[in-house]
């Protein structure tokens, strides 16, 4: 009796330190709501915005992107007409990258 209460008290601290330890493991992370992959944008002006998870510092095309304490971000771009390459990265404090590339097409 006393052996299983041990094993599944050592299971219940186990499962607890992994889920305390998962924001450590799991690294950033980038979800981009706006613009969508291909999108076809009239006029210049372009509206990123998303969320990120585990992120110290958000650059937009190299530079820095405030975001909220709850993790939403959101800029204004002018961008010329024709093609271009957004690129969001995301460090977390323990150095780890991830990055977001978003394809658009800015017509007049």
């Amino acid at each position: 009796m006393t052996r299983r209460l041990l094993i599944a008290l050592l299971a219940l601290l186990a499962g607890y330190g992994a889920l305390k330890a998962w924001p450590l493991i799991a690294g950033p992370s980038i979800a981009l709501a706006a613009p969508r992959q291909d999108a076809s944008v009239s006029g210049t002006v372009v509206t990123v915005s998303g969320t990120v998870a585990r992120v110290a510092v958000l650059t937009l095309d190299g530079a820095p992107l405030p975001h909220d304490e709850s993790g939403r971000f959101s800029a204004t771009l002018a961008l010329p007409q024709g093609a271009s390459v957004l690129t969001l990265e995301g460090v977390d404090r323990f150095g780890r990258r991830t990055t977001v590339e978003r394809d658009i097409y800015v017509s007049d």
